[in-house]
């Protein structure tokens, strides 16, 4: 019988780098997601497809399930290597899971350009974890790696505030629909950030536990703004706690100097997007900075 499993992209709105110490963040749910089919087959072998949001595939591979159960396989592709990390961790902790089938054909599809990190891995491992009825932090944490927020949007597909409690995640459904969310807009920056080595750069310096109380301060204030003057008190604030704790100067001071209004980095500083705050000359303002991608916040945003 074909199964279908369907995980929400994400957005961290506050909270980034920080979230890895105990912060709280608050992060959002994309209308973009990623889905997954599985079939049977009866072929003692996984066959795996990756399509992109234009219907092309981007990767293919077939896997002996006898091999996956053996932990035998080698490949050097880092996508294989990643993939079959995540196999075995779901066979560590679901043992009969793959002993069980005559084979899988599987195919994933994601409708959002892979180079948004918009949350390939998280709503890949979301969608796994479904399907092979696996914990999906641990999945997470023993494989790719990261805070789990990602994880627990994808399986939420609410907003929510998150931390790290002792490494353990912890996270709540919260309202967030600002009234002056036709002000926001997401900038594409065109350039993939590598989360992974963005991590490594902020692990290279110490932060104190007031650095931490200060972004979860900052975390409330934006949930709880009630205008757009507040909100964009906010974001500023938390951009110029994160520029002085990475010693990197915000991307507004590096690449929007001359924008009028607020702006903040989302995720990884130096890629994927950025919230702005603007007009009805938005979208002309930044395109003629070379940034294509200007998306409304009602376009990008699950609404419950």
């Amino acid at each position: 019988m074909k199964s279908f499993f369907q995980s929400c992209g994400k957005l961290l709105l506050t909270g980034e780098y920080a979230i890895l110490d105990g912060a709280t963040g608050l992060a959002l749910p994309t209308k973009y997601g990623q889905s997954m089919t599985v079939c049977p087959a009866a072929t003692q072998q996984l066959t795996w497809k990756s399509f992109d949001n234009d219907g092309k595939i981007w990767y293919e591979a077939v896997f002996s399930l006898s091999d996956i159960i053996k932990n035998k396989i080698v490949y050097a592709d880092d996508f294989s290597v990643r993939l079959l990390s995540l196999f075995t961790e779901i066979q560590r902790q679901n043992p009969l899971f793959f002993k069980a089938s005559e084979g899988f054909y599987i195919e994933t599809h994601l409708d959002f350009p892979r180079q948004w990190g918009l949350g390939t891995s998280a709503t890949l491992v979301a969608n796994l974890a479904n399907w092979a009825k696996v914990d999906a932090f641990e999945l997470l944490f023993q494989t790719f790696g990261g805070s789990g927020y990602d994880v627990a949007v994808a399986q939420q597909s609410a907003p929510i505030l998150y931390e790290l409690d002792a490494g353990k995640p912890r996270w709540k459904p919260v309202l967030f629909q600002p009234s002056f969310s036709g002000q926001l807009f997401f900038v594409y920056l065109n350039q993939k950030q590598n989360s992974r080595s963005a991590i490594a750069w902020y692990r290279q310096k110490k932060h104190p536990e007031s650095f931490l109380k200060s972004v979860t301060a900052c975390t409330q204030s934006i949930l709880q703004s009630k205008d757009i003057e507040s909100f964009s008190n906010a974001l500023t604030q938390h951009e110029n706690l994160l520029a002085e704790a990475l010693g990197i100067p915000s991307v507004k001071a590096q690449m929007f100097s001359d924008y009028p209004y607020a702006m903040k980095s989302l995720g990884a500083w130096g890629g994927d997007f950025v919230l702005a705050v603007g007009d009805e000359k938005t979208a002309a303002y930044f395109k003629a900075k070379g940034c294509k991608t200007v998306i409304p916040y009602a376009e990008m945003i699950k609404s419950i």
